[in-house]
């Protein structure tokens, strides 16, 4: 395995993280956010279904991994949840997604035998250190209310980027063991969204008129995130099997960058100074992910 990353690898990855940005876009500005993020993942176990019979299952060495990364992921799911409930997606959200790739750094010389350059680690750093700076707004940190609850939050969004962290190990270990990462990919959407479906759908087991209403106006444009959310997670771990998982992590997160673009443009949110700043550190890091 490559300890660099090429010109198109790096592209697919960026045009992934656009991916990944649109069907969160899709969430932040919906209805009923938990809903649509169930109705999105569960839609993934239908359309596994056909790719799995286009690209064939993954070979048995791989499926103990695909395993693995869904109990991992009912943990993301749960710290997920655990977090929307305590705190704000403006505090929680960032601080999971900018703090997994640099544990992903950390754990993967020890667990899969990759090493960074000094240059690369910087790109790491960089990287994170613009999707905190994108994200965490000022009004986020000072966020008035109960302590206690905004602490509550910290430690499922940081819990949580531990699980993002396992699922991405494991799953690049996975999908190069698959050797077919359309193959690995489709195994894994067929069962990784039905956790958190089953949850929503249990914690709303009272009235379920108004979910079946929900689905039924709204299963078209759920599938659109499902389409971008599968060709996302498709990209990146097609790209593990090409250049270091570390790198990859990292890179996914400017995701966040084009989630703000989009929200600009799309939702009329403002862009502002920390926002630029964010900017011009996570292209920074891009670059010396590039170089190292």
């Amino acid at each position: 395995m490559s300890l660099d990353i090429s010109g198109g690898v790096l592209l697919a990855v960026l045009l992934g993280a656009a991916l990944h940005a649109s069907w969160n876009a899709l969430i932040k500005s919906s209805e009923d956010k938990a809903l649509d993020t169930a109705l999105i993942h569960g839609l993934g176990t239908v359309t596994a279904l056909p790719l799995l019979a286009v690209f064939g299952p993954p070979p048995a060495a791989a499926w103990p991994y695909v395993l693995g990364s869904t109990l991992i992921h009912i943990g993301y799911y749960t710290s997920l949840a655990g977090a929307y409930r305590h705190g704000d997606l403006g505090l929680t959200y960032p601080l999971m997604r900018g703090s997994a790739p640099l544990l992903v750094a950390l754990a993967s010389h020890a667990v899969i035998g990759e090493g960074l350059s000094p240059l690369a680690w910087l790109g790491v750093f960089a990287l994170c250190a613009g999707v905190l700076t994108l994200g965490l707004s000022r009004s986020a940190l000072r966020h008035p209310g109960d302590e206690a609850r905004r602490r509550t939050a910290l430690r499922y969004a940081l819990t949580n980027a531990l699980f993002i962290a396992a699922y991405t190990l494991v799953d690049g270990i996975g999908v190069r063991v698959s050797g077919n990462a359309p193959a690995y990919v489709s195994a894994l959407f067929l069962f990784d969204g039905l956790p958190y479906l089953s949850l929503v759908l249990w914690q709303r087991r009272a009235d379920l008129a108004p979910v079946r209403a929900y689905a039924a106006r709204r299963w078209p444009v759920a599938l659109l995130g499902t389409t971008a959310s599968l060709g996302s997670y498709g990209i990146a771990l097609w790209a593990m099997t090409h250049a270091p998982v570390a790198m990859v992590a990292a890179l996914r997160e400017t995701s966040v960058l084009f989630a703000a673009l989009l929200g600009t443009w799309l939702l009329r949110e403002p862009f502002g100074w920390q926002r630029a700043m964010g900017t011009g550190v996570i292209v920074g890091g891009v670059v010396l992910l590039r170089l190292g």
